[in-house]
């Protein structure tokens, strides 16, 4: 029987319908393949990360690191380096990033190493890192210490004389370190030499030193910042109290002035990096950490749990708490990848 003799023309039309049916559905599937986002932009790829060897910084540097392999990056161990050759390390592409960079504290760092026109800082890591010089409560409450200016006087000084030279020894910074610097400036625009000593050297050594001091009763003068363990045992309003830092003639304030910028803890990456990997710029754009759970975490290390493996347990474990953010964040970076 010829086909032409069983398929009348509402037949052909219901077969064409059908055909451009099953056409458009092959459209729409090919289509959706394409728009497919590779979990994995990063495989193949090996990423350099570089640190200060602070034992401090490198739960941060962990929740990166976990980050960027869940992208499907390679990524080394971190080298290494004081905060000079580190930044030099990104800017000259022996390293790709670093998790540690403080803005503005690094500033001059940052520009040696190249500045804008080879790296970037990229997104807000951890906001609101402060520094500042604190004294115990209990001192600064029963002889009504405020201001950091008050040490001028000798009577007040020796309050915090550890060596028994009668001047305030003041456990302060690193040298080398940007905030030995603004101490240093501080001592001498207040008039400070007199009757403060700044204590310098390892501070990590230093500052246990210091709270060792505090636990048998006695009043402490110290520079610290956050995130820091510092701060999770000494905690400023319940155990020990800022200091404000002001210049005679610079008028009333309301508030406290910590004499140190307040910094935010970025990314710093070098732009050919940054700019082969959309998926890791994007990550590091958007992933941020609670500065108290940065502290938190630090009391845990200075507590003894510092292995590495104690280390990445802390990280693994925030990223648990923290888990709808953290997949978001991947989400993004997985989409910048594929161009979506």
């Amino acid at each position: 029987m010829l086909l032409s003799s069983i398929c009348t023309p509402d037949t052909f039309k219901r077969l064409a319908l059908a055909s451009g049916i099953v056409v458009l559905s092959l459209s729409q599937l090919a289509q959706a393949a394409s728009e497919v986002v590779n979990p994995e932009p990063g495989a193949g790829r090996v990423v350099r990360p570089i640190d200060f060897g602070n034992i401090n910084t490198q739960f941060q540097t962990e929740i990166v690191r976990i980050g960027l392999e869940k992208l499907g990056y390679e990524v080394k161990t971190a080298l290494e380096a004081d905060p000079t050759i580190a930044h030099l390390s990104v800017g000259q592409e022996d390293a790709d990033y670093m998790a540690v960079h403080w803005n503005p504290l690094h500033e001059d760092y940052y520009e040696r190493s190249g500045g804008d026109e080879i790296n970037a800082r990229v997104g807000v890591l951890v906001k609101d890192a402060l520094q500042g010089i604190l004294i115990d409560k209990k001192t600064a409450d029963a002889h009504a210490i405020t201001d950091l200016s008050q040490l001028k006087d000798p009577e007040i000084a020796k309050l915090f004389d550890i060596d028994g030279d009668g001047k305030a020894d003041l456990t302060g910074c690193n040298p080398g370190w940007g905030c030995e610097k603004i101490i240093e400036d501080h001592l001498d625009n207040l008039g400070l030499r007199e009757t403060v000593t700044h204590r310098q050297g390892v501070y990590g050594a230093l500052i246990a030193d210091t709270i060792a001091h505090y636990g048998k009763g006695n009043p402490v003068l110290y520079y610290t910042w956050t995130p820091m363990w510092v701060s999770n045992i000494l905690v400023p309003g319940e155990d020990s109290h800022w200091l404000n830092i002001r210049y005679p003639g610079t008028g009333e304030s309301t508030g406290i002035d910590l004499g140190f910028t307040p910094n935010t803890v970025q990314v710093m990456a070098n732009r050919t990096f940054l700019s082969e990997n959309p998926a890791a710029k994007t990550f590091f754009e958007n992933v941020s950490i609670d500065i108290q759970d940065v502290n938190a975490e630090n009391a845990l290390v200075e507590a003894g749990e510092d292995k590495p493996r104690d280390i990445e347990r802390h990280a693994q474990d925030w990223i648990s708490r923290n888990q709808a953010a953290f997949d978001q964040w991947l989400a993004q970076a997985r989409q910048a990848a594929s161009g979506q």
